[in-house]
């Protein structure tokens, strides 16, 4: 079977003051196409610096990340970039959305850095935030948002490249339950009906409950994985 994501013996290391410590550990991890993966751990596990690795957002000190055939540490950082453009949507706990831009501008923003008309930005946009239900909230600003309609607003962002993968960080951890049920459904239907590639970092047990494989993780090093019937 194709395995879109392979981690080969990860290592991350990080220098405090005289001391040197691992977040990652030896990690080896095959991830494959329309999976829904969710990766758990104590706090302090490694779960965040692994799926930075896995999104090339964070270089690791040792080891191979094999991105749909590519070894993203021999990419230079423009190729790199493009690849990640192209590949990989975020979703992040803290949403990470632009507080001088509507939702709509927030949404189009990635379509900017690949040389997209301006229309086809506005098109594009559009139709993502009515896909996530958020057509009458387009020229609202960050402030004006509740915060599961942030989170939408996120998940359309990083749709708008139609990537294959997309990668979220405790997508549902600054939401109430009702809320976090909402973005749990339509995490579900990206890989259900458009084919996506999920991989969740995330505390959450309801999520988890829906997931194909749970990766469990402590002290930088992956110590299950659990398969799920």
């Amino acid at each position: 079977m194709r395995k879109i994501i392979e981690l080969k013996e990860v290592w991350k290391n990080f220098k405090v003051g005289d001391d040197e410590f691992s977040a990652l550990s030896g990690v080896n991890l095959d991830v494959f196409p329309e999976e829904f993966l969710v990766i758990m751990g104590p706090s302090g596990s490694g779960k965040s610096t692994m799926l930075n690795s896995v999104g090339a957002l964070d270089t690791p000190s040792k080891g191979n990340i094999i991105l749909d055939g590519k070894n993203i540490l021999d990419l230079e950082e423009s190729d790199l970039a493009q690849l990640r453009n192209k590949k990989i949507g975020f979703v992040f706990q803290a949403f990470n959305l632009i507080n001088s831009l509507t939702a709509l501008d927030n949404v189009a923003l990635p379509l900017i850095f690949n040389g997209t008309e301006k229309e086809e930005r506005i098109r594009k946009a559009e139709e993502l935030l009515g896909k996530v239900g958020l057509s009458h909230r387009k020229y609202s600003l960050p402030n004006q948002l509740s915060g599961g309609e942030k989170q939408r607003v996120a998940i359309a962002r990083a749709l708008v490249n139609n990537p294959e993968v997309i990668l979220a960080d405790e997508p549902t951890g600054n939401l109430d339950s009702k809320t976090g049920t909402t973005i749990l459904e339509l995490l579900q239907e990206l890989k259900e009906k458009e084919g996506k590639t999920l991989i969740i970092v995330t505390h959450d047990d309801k999520i988890a409950k829906q997931a194909d494989r749970i990766a469990r993780l402590k002290d930088g090093k992956i110590i299950n994985i659990e398969k799920k019937v």
